[in-house]
């Protein structure tokens, strides 16, 4: 060691005689040097400290530098990597802090999403997530052939969310495109399928069929997968556009069926208005038969009761009465002659007729007769 540091810690060993106090009363003994110096090392107050703000600065820098913390949101899990091992329990949202450079959490997206299959143009709006529109990621139609071959572009909406429990192992198999990985190539495998068992003209017909035909079998196909990865919400078939010669030859068909229907609408107004015509008629002429039967019948009866009257009357004659009723015709043609003079009278043997008597008045006297 130096001879001049020697000295100085012998110095700070051993405590140094009181400096004699010059005439003047300083205490430097006649010397007009400094004070003693102070080691660089010395330990005031003030300076321990400084050390100690300074190195809880720095620790702070750090701490904001490195940021060894992550916020888990709601509606994702977190995913802890331990010197590239993913951990297989999943962060649950909130704050959680980890080691930088050994350490690092992932956030995973667990909502409902979306994926569109469709050529129509719609606004983009991002999330976070490329090529995403609103939180719906966009691909073009499924484009697939018939059972003739001819192209077809399908219109769908496939709704899934990732399973939360399973988030870690399913990013370590299938990695951060496991969306494509999984719903994209089953959905468009299962579509081409389906849509390959019919002719282009005929699913329309069959929109519901196919609908509920892809949505089971790519329901049956995800959950297939060891680990139930993907948890499938829903396939919606949004529409089906056709080529433009069987979309033409479909409207072809389609007003022809119309005109046919029009025509057996007509057909059946008009048979319907002939059945009213024909029961009108048939309801007038049973009216007509039951007014004849009932005129018949009022003929008959009046005709057997006038029958049963005449043989009551036949039964009821005797001679007596007979004469009785002679005498009284007799009255009357004799009333009848005081009031004509000029009458003829033919009386007829046994009094069965009635007598027949004639006006032979003249017409002179029928003249003056009017005139009177």
């Amino acid at each position: 060691m130096p001879a001049d540091l020697n000295d100085y810690f012998k110095k700070r060993k051993t405590p140094s005689p009181e400096p004699e106090k010059d005439s003047s009363g300083n205490g430097n003994g006649g010397n007009n040097s400094g004070p003693d110096y102070q080691s660089p090392f010395g330990g005031g107050g003030s300076t321990k400290y400084a050390v100690i703000f300074g190195i809880l600065l720095i620790l702070i820098l750090g701490f904001f530098t490195f940021k060894p913390f992550t916020i888990i949101n709601s509606g994702e899990v977190g995913i802890k990597v331990i010197t590239g091992k993913f951990q297989d329990k999943p962060l649950q949202p909130g704050l959680h802090f980890f080691i930088p450079i050994f350490e690092k959490i992932i956030p995973v997206n667990t909502r409902v999403r979306m994926i569109t299959y469709s050529n129509q143009t719609r606004p983009s709006v991002n999330d976070g997530y490329s090529r995403y529109e609103g939180g719906l990621k966009r691909n073009p139609a499924i484009r697939v052939m018939d059972s003739r071959g001819l192209d077809v572009d399908i219109d769908l909406a496939v709704q899934y969310h990732l399973r939360p429990e399973t988030a870690p192992r399913t990013i370590a198999t299938w990695g951060t495109a496991w969306e494509d990985k999984i719903i994209n190539t089953k959905v468009r495998e299962i579509v081409r399928d389906v849509i390959g068992k019919y002719a282009a003209e005929n699913l329309p017909q069959k929109r519901t069929e196919i609908a509920k035909e892809i949505q089971e079998r790519v329901r049956k196909a995800v959950e297939s997968i060891p680990g139930k990865p993907v948890v499938l919400d829903s396939v919606e078939l949004r529409n089906i556009e056709l080529p433009p010669k069987i979309k033409q030859k479909i409207e072809e068909l389609q007003a022809e069926k119309q005109n046919v229907m029009i025509a057996e609408q007509q057909k059946d107004r008009a048979k319907r208005e002939a059945e009213r015509k024909a029961e009108i008629a048939r309801g007038e002429a049973q009216k007509k038969r039951i007014e004849a039967q009932g005129f018949a019948d009022k003929i008959r009866i009046e005709a057997s009761a006038q029958a049963k009257a005449n043989k009551l009357i036949s039964e009821s004659l005797t001679p007596a009465l007979l004469q009785l009723e002679q005498i009284k015709t007799q009255k009357a043609f004799n009333d009848a002659l005081r009031v004509n003079k000029d009458a003829k009278i033919f009386l007829t043997p046994g009094g069965a007729v009635p007598n027949i008597w004639v006006d032979t008045k003249g017409r002179k006297q029928k003249a003056t007769s009017t005139q009177q």
